[in-house]
């Protein structure tokens, strides 16, 4: 068995104390929590009585706690210690829940799987495929989104590619990027708010 003089036994201890205090302060931090917000827009009059906000798809590698920062050169880099205070599905639908309900006053809005017992008369369904900042550092946003009366066979199923791109860039700053893609959100917003104004009046 191999023996150690009594200093390098202390300078042992005290590299192992120092090890487990890196090891708990690395523990016991928490990361910062973002939530993304409602943008008002134009208010617009008609649409349905009821629309429901399905839940989005969203790929798996959006779909994470940690907040997906920017896709180049063929990687995801994230945003280590920055994360979303949600699912990211269930948070884009409230935001643009709160949207839609912002700029059609006269409609009820509602999200997929709120507690609510009114009857839908149109849906509102979003995919996604890029919610992050694209390779200059603008927050991007694509996918598409289909608006539909409940009722089958009334009226045509509106699907549309999306596609926005911030002005500016986000400078790789977490807190910029969930803006600048809360602002995306909006716009959005507006072209769904738009497409449920324009279904058959037998939905309203």
């Amino acid at each position: 068995m191999a023996k150690y003089s009594p200093l390098r036994m202390r300078l042992l201890s005290m590299g192992r104390l120092f090890g487990l205090a890196v090891s708990l302060t690395a523990c016991s931090s928490d990361p910062k929590l973002y939530t993304l917000a409602p943008v008002s827009g134009m208010v617009q009059s008609g649409g349905p009585v009821v629309v429901e906000v399905r839940t989005p798809v969203v790929p798996s590698r959006l779909d994470r706690d940690t907040i997906v920062r920017q896709n180049r050169d063929y990687q995801t880099t994230l945003a280590t210690g920055d994360s979303w205070s949600e699912a990211l599905p269930d948070m884009i639908a409230q935001t643009l829940t709160t949207d839609l309900s912002q700029r059609l006053p006269g409609t009820t809005v509602v999200s997929q799987g709120d507690a609510v017992t009114t009857t839908p008369s149109a849906y509102v369904e979003v995919t996604i495929r890029n919610f992050e900042a694209d390779a200059a550092g603008h927050a991007l946003i694509t996918g598409a989104v289909s608006v539909h009366p409940a009722q089958k066979m009334i009226g045509p199923v509106l699907t549309e590619a999306f596609a926005w791109q911030s002005p500016e860039s986000a400078q790789l700053n977490t807190g910029k990027l969930v803006a600048s893609l809360s602002q995306g959100l909006s716009v959005l917003a507006d072209h769904a708010a738009s497409r449920l104004r324009s279904l058959p009046s037998t939905s309203r």
